[in-house]
């Protein structure tokens, strides 16, 4: 995985001396400034705070701090601060490790990310390196690697892995055996081979190898192990093909064999015990997860007195207890104990370092494949080992246990499912405050892997309350500024779980996390799915709520938003920056984001454009985002013109076997634009009537609404009124009417037949049908038939005779308001009419049908009930269009069904109540 570095150092063209720095001019002097006494003098500081301050530092902010001055550059240069380099957050090309070679004259430490780094890091020309650690190196090669070997002649440790190195081949361990005789450790992951060959020059060369690791390997040479005799720590944990009765001899007779790790093999019972009866040098057998072993129904033959025995069935804190005597604390803090321990004998801080190491990637590795029924393991004692390595002062070991953490919690990948037990069990043994402890640490890898454990816990709600109590969403957002891109994606996915909570969200904002996020964006445009993915999640949660969108705003979010949804790739991205740009402008009148959302130049196109994409997530957002746009007037005019009703209709076309959320939004989107009569009468010569008419069918209430809605606004216009009839919509419609569960899709559905069938479809109808005889205009009549039928029968579901019968004979505004509240659906207050609408269910009224009469009553009585959103907007229209005059007309009218009289009546007094609210 490659790293970009964000600032290299000034490279020159001759060695620098860290007393003599040259080319002055490109670090000048600080310009002599009035110090107040309230004030810290940066300048006056002693050079000891000052190196000790660099060491806190990554590499490139020492080179940028030491750019300041010429006396920073000496001491940014001191070699006491080039022991060791960690360069596993940046690309480290030849160029980058050449510009800091003039520093790694005496680096002894060095870790690196990904194999193009490999390549280049012969270029910092530190021959006295010791350490050389490379993970994420899959790629990496027999050639590169034996060229690291061969330009590093003093190392004493090398470790590739944990990935699966399966381009390493035997060859490169000989080249390793040759070139570094002082080898001590070799730690080598997922080779296909390690032959004998390979292993016997190990042992002929490297007379101070001490351990050996083969983890995951395909096939080891188990013989020629048995000859390197040096050997006091041996792994060849996930290793198959060992044959182990060869083994149990062999290793049996090595003569220094201190600790061997078989976890994850096959070995099998017989094999354990002869390696722990029959070495005598052998103190600690490490099994962990070998299936042959845990099958096995009793475990006695593995208790050898003198010999410490770990597997997952065994008390594994109790057992490294007995290699501590004299610790007195409990066994589940035997870890920390022996930290603090003073006078430990060198051997066993040897096997615990070992052991701390071991156990980390095995827990890692079994964490990883998740393997069925280890739920007891995990909270008897595996969440405690992870939380005890955690505190281990082996970096890659306190890395590897967080990442465990991360890692064992999750139990389904796809639908990040947190396990709620391992969690909780996790933040019962205090697991919470030390991931804390390390995100602040000055560590970035740690703070890269704390970081992810948290995000991961934090699924969980009540993890995420503890996190959010202890400060952590402070420390989230701190870490979200980091320039090291690790880290701050890793402290973006805490910040979008914790987002998830409505209590979490303004503690983000107030932390500076909604800056941060924003800022993240801009500063990795093009830096991979991870960061930006993270970062558009946790704005698209809290643009969800109302004050935490107009942050978002402020911040520069939209335009951050709209630039990944126009230039981002990844599908990930895309859909999270379609969904916060859609709860950005999901907050209707209560704040300006809708409209600034449309403002922003390629809004609109980009979104439009991700209807068509491959990825369905992506097409919902999309759509979803340009549902809510089309609230606003001039949006609603800018997608059309942006072709985004040719897009839409053909989503509908294709999602009718897709998801509900698709369908919904497909709908809901035609549904926004279809409020424009230019934009309906569009939909319907476009194809959209059919697609309609398909999800109306739908299963789901939520698709019935948005397509009864969207159905119902076309059908204002009447040549879409006559192509629903012809395309079959009546009968959908009908159905809608009588059995949705939702009120909200019947009104509608009904609303939609009461248009078709008002008698303004009728001369469209003559004139289409001409060449078609007359059996159009019986078809016709038959389903004005079905839907005025089933219109009333809606009505009448919100009629109670007997209260209607009281309404009837009294004038008392309590009869009516019963008759009213009864009548009343709830979300209809939320729909906005335009003057035309208005206007035709008043001219409604008076139709000849008694059954249009009643439901326009019924209508305009939903549209103007006190409190609903729009009401006073209806109410206005109303007046404008003298509908009182006909409103009374209806209410007194002899002929009239009861129904209409009285929610005509209902409507009058509705009027009445507005035109005294607006008096107010």
């Amino acid at each position: 995985m490659s790293r970009r570095v964000r600032r290299k150092a000034i490279q020159t063209k001759e060695k620098e001396k860290a007393t003599s720095p040259k080319h002055s001019d490109f670090y000048p002097e600080i310009p002599h400034l009035e110090s107040r006494d309230d004030e810290v003098d940066w300048r006056s500081l002693p050079d000891d705070t000052v190196v000790q301050l660099f060491s806190y530092l990554n590499y490139r902010d020492r080179a940028s701090l030491a750019s300041t001055c010429r006396t920073w550059r000496i001491l940014g240069s001191s070699p006491c601060l080039w022991n060791s380099l960690d360069l596993r957050a940046h690309k480290c090309d030849a160029g980058t490790a050449s510009s800091l070679a003039s520093r790694c004259a005496n680096l002894q430490k060095l870790r690196f990310r990904g194999s193009d780094s490999a390549s280049s890091i012969i270029h910092l020309q530190a021959r006295s390196l010791l350490e050389i650690s490379g993970d994420y190196c899959r790629d990496i090669t027999d050639a590169t690697l034996s060229v690291i070997a061969a330009r590093h002649e003093a190392l004493e440790s090398l470790q590739i892995g944990p990935d699966f190195c399966e381009r390493i081949t035997s060859d490169a361990v000989k080249a390793i055996a040759l070139c570094c005789s002082r080898l001590k450790r070799l730690r080598l992951s997922g080779l296909r081979e390690v032959d004998g060959d390979a292993i016997n020059a190990l042992a002929k060369h490297c007379k101070n190898l001490i351990e050996i690791a083969f983890v995951d390997c395909v096939n080891v040479d188990e013989v020629a192990l048995g000859s390197v005799a040096s050997v006091k720590f041996l792994s060849v944990a996930g290793t198959r093909n060992m044959k182990w009765t060869t083994v149990s001899p062999l290793w049996s007779k090595l003569p220094n064999l201190l600790c061997l790790d078989v976890s994850r093999t096959d070995i099998g019972p017989a094999a354990v015990s002869r390696l722990l009866s029959s070495s005598k040098s052998l103190k600690v057998l490490c099994a962990l997860s070998c299936s042959a072993l845990e099958e096995e129904s009793s475990h006695t033959g593995f208790n050898v007195k003198g010999k410490l025995f770990l597997a997952l069935f065994s008390g594994i804190f109790k057992g490294i207890s007995s290699l501590l005597p004299q610790t007195t604390m409990k066994e589940k803090n035997i870890f920390s104990e022996w930290r603090i321990l003073k006078n430990v004998d060198k051997i066993i801080n040897e096997v615990m370092n070992w052991l701390e190491w071991v156990l980390s990637h095995s827990l890692l590795r079994i964490a990883e494949s998740n393997p069925p029924g280890l739920d007891s393991f995990w909270l008897r004692q595996g969440s405690a080992l992870l939380l005890s390595l955690m505190q281990s002062l082996q970096e890659d070991v306190q890395e590897r246990a967080a990442t465990g953490l991360a890692t064992f919690v999750v139990i389904d990948d796809e639908n990040a499912t947190v396990d709620c037990g391992r969690a909780e069990a996790v933040m019962r043994d205090g697991g919470i405050n030390l991931l804390l402890d390390l995100a602040r640490s000055c560590r970035e890898g740690v703070q890269s892997e704390a970081a992810k454990a948290i995000a991961n816990l934090s699924v969980n709600a009540k993890v995420a309350k503890a996190v959010a109590d202890e400060g952590g969403i402070g420390i989230l957002a701190d870490l979200a500024r980091s320039m090291n891109r690790l880290v701050a994606e890793e402290a973006a996915g805490g910040l979008w779980n914790l987002s998830v909570g409505e209590e979490h969200k303004g503690a983000i904002a107030e932390a500076g996390g909604v800056k941060a996020l924003v800022d993240l964006i801009f500063k990795w445009p093009s830096g991979g799915d991870g960061v930006l993915e993270r970062a558009a999640g946790a704005l698209a949660n809290l643009a969800a709520d109302d004050k935490c969108s107009m942050e978002v705003a402020l911040a520069g979010g939209v335009h951050a938003l709209v630039m990944l949804a126009r230039s981002c790739k990844f599908e990930g991205v895309q859909e999270q920056a379609a969904r916060a740009l859609a709860n950005l402008a999901a907050h209707g009148d209560s704040n300006s984001n809708n409209a600034a959302v449309g403002q922003e130049a390629g809004a609109l196109e980009a979104l439009v454009q991700l209807t068509c994409s491959h990825h369905e997530g992506v097409r919902q957002e999309a759509a979803g985002a340009l549902w809510n746009l089309s609230f606003d007037d001039r949006n609603r005019e800018a997608i059309a013109a942006a072709a985004g009703v040719e897009a839409l209709v053909a989503l509908a076309q294709t999602c009718t076997n897709a998801s509900q959320g698709l369908q919904e939004r497909a709908a809901g989107a035609l549904w926004g634009l279809s409020v424009s009569e230019a934009n309906s009468i569009a939909i319907g010569r476009e194809g959209g009537v059919g697609p309609l008419i398909a999800l109306a069918r739908s299963e789901a209430e939520d698709v019935h609404e948005t397509a009864a809605g969207a159905l119902w606004n076309l059908a204002f216009n009447p040549g879409n009124a006559l192509r629903i009839v012809e395309e079959g919509g009546v009968p959908a419609l009908v159905h809608l009417c009588s059995s949705s569960g939702s009120k909200m899709a019947r009104f509608m559905a009904a609303l939609a037949l009461a248009y078709m069938f008002d008698g303004r479809m009728d001369e469209v109808a003559l004139v289409g049908s001409s060449s078609e005889g007359t059996s159009k205009s019986v078809s016709l009549d038959g389903a004005r038939r079905m839907a005025l039928k089933h219109i009333e029968e809606f009505v009448l579901t919100f009629s109670d005779p007997q209260s209607f019968s009281v309404a009837a004979s009294s004038s008392a505004p309590a009869a009516l308001a019963q008759v009213a509240e009864a009548a009343r659906i709830q979300e209809a207050g939320h729909l906005r009419c335009s003057g035309a609408e208005i206007g035709r269910f008043v001219s409604m009224i008076r139709n000849p049908s008694p059954i249009l009469r009643a439901c326009a009553a019924f209508a305009l009585l939903q549209f103007t009930i006190p409190g609903g959103r729009h009401a006073m907007h209806h109410a206005g229209l109303l007046q404008k269009a003298g509908a009182g005059r006909i409103l009374r007309a209806a209410a007194a009218a002899a002929t009239a069904p009861i129904e209409a009289k009285i929610f005509a009546r209902i409507v009058l007094r509705n009027l009445e109540h507005h035109q005294v609210e607006a008096a107010l």
